[in-house]
């Protein structure tokens, strides 16, 4: 039995150390930054949006002024956005923003950070402070940017949101009301009152409040 605990220990030895060497030679330094960039897009077309991050930190270290950087970032935020991980989008964003932020650029970026927050959004129930603050967003955009190129989509995002909002604060009202707080309820009421938007405009959702907030 001694014999087979030595024999059981020598292979897992070898295991460990073999599965090392395979990681050193997996670890790749002083690339160019297009073969970074290379590798990036295969991950990202492959789904691997992990590799893609790892592969944007190699380029991003090893080649601080490449101008494939700001091009590679925009990439990361339209493939974390499809994959729904909204808050990784909104960090290339704001990197993105910071770094090469320029009147064309920023009204770009600012458009999909809104867009970001907006797909972002589960349950408005549960999400209150976000739509709040996404329909502020977006108001400042359209004041921004009058006439952008993406201001008819922030400005039907802002429609959807301010719908939300007006079906949010009905829900509040009608708890309050059941619960006999009816100064409470009055002031969700009198929101909605001084809405642009009207019941009638509004058709409630048939099925989730994400599938009726994007179709």
């Amino acid at each position: 039995m001694f014999r087979n605990i030595i024999i059981f220990l020598i292979f897992g030895s070898v295991v460990i150390f073999n599965n090392g060497c395979s990681s050193k030679v997996e670890q790749e330094y002083e690339k160019p930054a297009i073969y970074w960039y290379q590798k990036l897009i295969r991950s990202v077309s492959a789904g691997n949006l992990e590799k893609a991050d790892s592969y944007f930190t190699s380029l991003e270290s090893e080649h601080i002024s490449s101008p494939l950087i700001p091009e590679a970032m925009l990439i990361l935020v339209q493939a974390h956005m499809d994959s729904e991980e909204y808050l990784l989008a909104n960090f290339y964003l704001d990197e993105y923003i910071k770094r090469y932020g320029n009147r064309q650029n920023k009204e770009f970026a600012q458009y999909l950070k809104i867009k970001a927050a907006f797909l972002g959004l589960n349950s408005p129930r549960c999400d209150q402070k976000l739509i709040l603050d996404t329909l502020k967003k977006a108001q400042s955009y359209i004041e921004k940017y009058p006439n952008g190129i993406y201001t008819p989509y922030v400005h039907t995002i802002q429609v959807r949101l301010e719908m939300t909002e007006y079906m949010m604060n009905e829900s509040i009202a009608k708890l309050y009301k059941r619960r006999d707080k009816d100064k409470a309820s009055k002031i969700y009421e009198e929101k909605n009152s001084k809405s642009r938007i009207k019941k009638g405009d509004i058709q409630p959702p048939a099925n989730s409040w994400v599938d009726w907030l994007l179709y």
